[in-house]
């Protein structure tokens, strides 16, 4: 499942070479002691990772014209998680390079392999939990680029507003709301499920994880360690109110056809009530029908308790230094990195990508306009009633989710196999990692 602009799987590949291995800084002479020269800076291949890293090296080389930024590119997915591995291996690694947060940078082995920025000016904006997925105990290596973006359940405010109904802060009352709307209308499906494009299956489970921690803010430490279980409560939450959400007949009848589009265009004009899905899902929205785009709203899942209801996050990606890049170069490559999340360099994020979430830094604000949406994801940071999906704090993610999600949702399977096949899917993976208690 694609959750951020870059994907966040394929582990394994390169984890061997870098797992012992640290290198010699060995920067060329492309930059003079005066700061004067070029650098480099990597990013995904992808139109908007293109657009955006063109703007941004021309706004800098307008504000800093001693200093040329050379673009490369390469492919997304595990293609990319190969070649930045092996990139930082053999020393060739961009001056700067864009890639993921979270899990997958702690298998880059930052300690060795990159530069500590935790002196720059900008670190103390970081947001506590972007600062965490970035960072070791020896080191903070990444600066974010691009916004954060939550899991939780798009909804549509007209239909909210016209049955009297209010945001449900727990599982029982977001129930209640969903009988509600399928008692009022027939023609509105309470709750939209889309399994005609699988990943989106998983939104469930992935986007219930802050709730899991709310109750036990161990736990993924000891799911990492093989100890903590989906099988088991807290977790098994996640997988029950999949199955109930069937159970209690409240999904679109066609719900096992639907696809991504169609669930995001009900939502938005009203055919659908709710709709448990990403913020990011917004641009869709706003691509594909801007005169509705401000009649969805967003909440976090719900837990069972109200007072456990937290939002899940996922971190923006960050640009890196890699310690190859030394002298007047990485002092270059630091200045880079520090327009990125300039007023400057934040200005050009806003206007090049539509916002999914808040910055993970104080220095960039959301625009004044854009969709409402980003509003009702704003309230749970400005509360602190957020946490990082559980792939940030952990490696350990099994393949087969969204299948064994598909099969739960639609009856198939019940919760506790579902749970519990899941546990299976993710002991083999934990095992191919090489990780401890499995």
């Amino acid at each position: 499942m694609k959750i951020t602009r870059t994907t966040r799987v394929g582990l394994l590949a390169g984890a061997v070479a870098l797992a012992g291995t640290s290198i010699t800084a060995c920067g060329t002479g492309d930059a003079s002691s005066d700061g004067k020269g070029t650098i480099s800076f990597l990013t995904g291949n992808d139109v908007t990772s293109t657009t955006l890293g063109k703007d941004l090296i021309a706004a800098f080389e307008k504000q800093n014209p001693s200093i040329k930024v050379k673009l490369d590119t390469q492919p997304g997915g595990q293609t990319a998680d190969n070649l930045v591995k092996t990139k930082l291996a053999t020393g060739e690694m961009d001056d700067v390079f864009y890639y993921n947060s979270g899990s997958l940078m702690q298998a880059l082995n930052p300690d060795n392999f990159l530069v500590d920025l935790s002196d720059q000016s900008w670190a103390g904006n970081l947001t506590k939990d972007f600062k965490a997925s970035v960072s070791t105990d020896k080191g903070l290596y990444g600066a974010p680029l691009g916004t954060s973006l939550a899991g939780g359940v798009m909804y549509n405010r007209n239909v909210y507003k016209k049955l009297g109904l209010t945001v449900p802060t727990s599982w029982r009352e977001f129930i209640a709301n969903s009988k509600k709307i399928k008692s009022a209308d027939p023609s509105v499906a309470p709750v939209l499920q889309s399994y005609g494009d699988t990943w989106t299956s998983q939104t469930m489970i992935l986007g219930d994880y802050a709730n899991i921690q709310a109750q036990h803010a161990g736990w993924a430490a000891e799911y990492t360690a093989g100890r903590a279980k989906y099988a088991d409560p807290p977790a098994l939450a996640s997988f029950q109110h999949l199955a109930e959400l069937n159970d209690d007949g409240l999904l679109n009848k066609d719900f096992a056809s639907m696809t991504n589009a169609a669930a995001l265009k009900a939502v938005a004009t009203g055919t659908g009530a709710q709709y448990p899905m990403l913020s990011s899902l917004v641009a869709t929205i706003l691509q594909n029908q801007p005169h509705a785009v401000d009649n969805v709203g967003f909440f976090a899942l719900p837990a069972d308790d109200a007072a456990d209801t937290t939002l899940t996050v996922w971190q923006p990606s960050a640009v890196y230094i890699p310690r190859t890049t030394t002298g007047a170069k990485l002092e270059a490559a630091k200045k880079f990195v520090a327009f990125i999340n300039s007023p400057s360099g934040c200005a050009i994020q806003n206007r090049d990508f539509t916002p999914s979430g808040p910055y993970t830094i104080s220095n960039c604000k959301l625009p004044n306009k854009g969709p409402s949406l980003l509003d009702d994801v704003q309230k749970y940071f400005d509360e602190h009633k957020t946490a990082s999906a559980l792939e940030f704090q952990s490696p350990v993610k099994g393949p087969n989710l969204e299948n064994i999600a598909v099969q739960v949702g639609s009856g198939l399977t019940s919760a506790s196999k579902g749970a519990s096949l899941y546990d299976q899917d993710v002991k083999k993976q934990a095992q191919q990692l090489g990780l401890k208690g499995w």
